[in-house]
């Protein structure tokens, strides 16, 4: 986890459990969650929390460059360690729906969401997740493995799948089932032809392109 520079050890260690916790609980119960609970999730003081974070919005911010720091490290990771790039991509699609990456955003206030992603710190590795997902999803069709009606934007928006779990059903397995249907119908053997035109590198752009208010 990329942490604040300058902090001594047990510091940065309070920060890192303060934002695991925080991640946990936002996704379990929302973003509206009492700090306090945050702090006795992490095992810290409410004091060492606002020391840290000196409020919700610092929190949430830091959550959210943690999520995307950690869809970085995935990408690599598949990119590295797969055999090739269908492999990979199918490892980054399952990781990223783990990751839970679209259930944050649709709980946050628009304009702090549009402000988390205008942070000039992150603009770097938004760039490197960007050309990860054109990487893999060039040259798995290249090899024939993924279906040639698809493009890097449209494996954008499976990256924030949401999946909603009934009562009684276990998260993990609504999810992996979900996940496995769609992996599916990415093959290049897949079904049905798709509506509409593949969403290209520019929609991969635009999706992850930051809008901010007009200035008053």
């Amino acid at each position: 986890m990329a942490v604040e520079k300058g902090l001594r050890a047990d510091a940065r260690r309070n920060r890192d459990l303060i934002v695991a916790a925080a991640q946990d609980l936002f996704l379990e119960q929302g973003v509206d969650v009492p700090l306090e609970e945050v702090a006795r999730r992490a095992g810290v003081g409410v004091g060492t929390l606002y020391r840290r974070f000196p409020d919700r919005d610092a929190l949430l911010r830091a959550v959210g460059e943690e999520s995307l720091r950690r869809l970085d490290d995935l990408a690599e990771a598949a990119w590295r360690e797969e055999p090739d790039a269908w492999h990979a991509l199918c490892r980054f699609l399952r990781g990223s729906v783990e990751l839970r990456l679209g259930v944050l955003p649709a709980k946050l206030e628009p304009h702090l969401h549009q402000g988390m992603r205008a942070g000039a710190d992150l603009h770097e590795i938004r760039q490197r997740v960007i050309a990860g997902v054109q990487r893999m999803t060039e040259q798995a069709q290249a090899d024939g493995a993924l279906r040639a009606d698809i493009g890097p934007g449209d494996i954008a928006l499976l990256m924030t799948l949401q999946v909603y779990t009934p009562a009684g059903m276990h998260n993990e397995q609504a999810m992996g089932r979900v996940v496995e249907i769609v992996l599916d119908g990415l093959r290049a053997d897949g079904g049905s032809p798709l509506p509409g035109t593949p969403l290209d590198e520019d929609d991969l752009h635009h999706y992850t392109a930051v809008r901010l208010p007009p200035a008053q």
